[in-house]
């Protein structure tokens, strides 16, 4: 196991305790490590000083801590993640981000270039990325098994509170923009984004994106939706190609990916569909968001480059500005 490696004397501190932060309490607590928190207010300390961490290890100061740790776990609205990054890769620290690592293509630039000259480890949440069926996909994408990848699609989506801090695309659908730069090892060379404002509130609450590759496996044409509003709970990847295609629901445990070995074959003028075999592929049921944690501690202390690094980041960003300038003008926009 890679906590195995893990010194108990990291010491990481982390920022922010809010819905998605209160999960990396939960799994930095299991680890072997020296856990500071940091938060706005004496209030929202309160689920930090439940799991029982001594009063000197919490605070509403951050910068009090900031020479006290090895390393910091940025999980505050994204409107502050450049700062806050900034700040402590300037400090000398190792850090890793949620996403979006930031919401500004330039911001998002600055950090992945000021870790790489202070030789720091810059980590960004994109958390699909460590789930063993990511890593499933990308091999047998990348060994040929799909044959020409025609079409990859995501939809993340299903009813929920919206995020306040970005449009459902930028919380949700960077998700799938990065999936699918890491499983095709390319960026798109164009984006074409449609979005809807139903609620009112200045951003999006409804995003469909369309991403043209060229990869080393043909032309790709990949589409990502995602809402805030169809019933359920929706993680669901499709990746056709013509040899193989699968469907991945990434809402299940340990049977996610189901593979079909389905043709299209000429037949006189005309084209036939043949339904080939039908395989389940079982996946190790492993909690994503301990993984990239891990991993992230692992980096920290072996110096090893991160599978999520500063530039992984920063290409999802620019993809999701492309696709809101997409909005703006009403045209595909290449990506440079």
């Amino acid at each position: 196991m890679i906590c195995s490696k893990i010194s108990g004397m990291t010491k990481v501190l982390l920022l922010g305790l809010g819905r998605w932060g209160a999960n990396h309490l939960r799994n930095l607590h299991s680890l072997p490590i020296e856990l500071y928190v940091a938060e706005v207010g004496e209030k929202q300390l309160e689920p930090a000083r439940k799991l029982g961490l001594p009063a000197e290890r919490l605070t509403t100061h951050y910068k009090d801590f900031i020479g006290k740790v090895d390393c910091a776990v940025i999980v505050t609205p994204a409107q502050h993640h450049f700062a806050l990054g900034k700040e402590f890769l300037e400090a000398g620290k190792d850090v890793f981000v949620e996403k979006p690592l930031t919401l500004a293509d330039g911001e998002a630039k600055q950090l992945a270039e000021l870790a790489e000259k202070s030789k720091r480890i810059l980590q960004v949440g994109h958390i699909l990325r460590f789930d063993p069926a990511t890593l499933w996909l990308r091999d047998a994408v990348q060994a040929g098994q799909f044959g020409r990848v025609n079409m990859v699609r995501g939809h993340f989506g299903g009813f929920k509170r919206p995020r306040n801090d970005s449009g459902v695309m930028f919380a949700d659908g960077i998700h799938f923009a990065d999936l699918f730069n890491f499983i095709l090892g390319a960026l798109p060379k164009s984006v074409l984004a449609i979005h809807h404002d139903f609620m009112d509130r200045g951003m999006d609450d409804v995003s469909f994106v369309s991403l043209e590759y060229n990869t080393p496996y043909g032309k790709t044409w990949a589409t990502v939706e995602n809402d805030y509003f169809i019933p359920g709970k929706f993680r669901e990847v499709i990746v056709c190609g013509d040899k193989l295609s699968a469907v991945c629901d990434y809402n299940v445990a340990q049977y996610k990916i189901k593979t079909y070995e389905n043709k299209h074959v000429r037949d006189g003028k005309d084209f036939k569909g043949i339904e080939g075999a039908v395989h389940q592929i079982e996946c190790p049921p492993e909690e994503p968001l301990l993984a990239e944690l891990r991993a992230f501690l692992d980096s920290v202390q072996t110096r090893k480059a991160p599978r999520a690094d500063g530039w992984a980041g920063y290409d999802a960003v620019r993809v999701m500005n492309a696709a809101l300038e997409s909005v703006k003008t009403g045209r595909a926009i290449e990506l440079k």
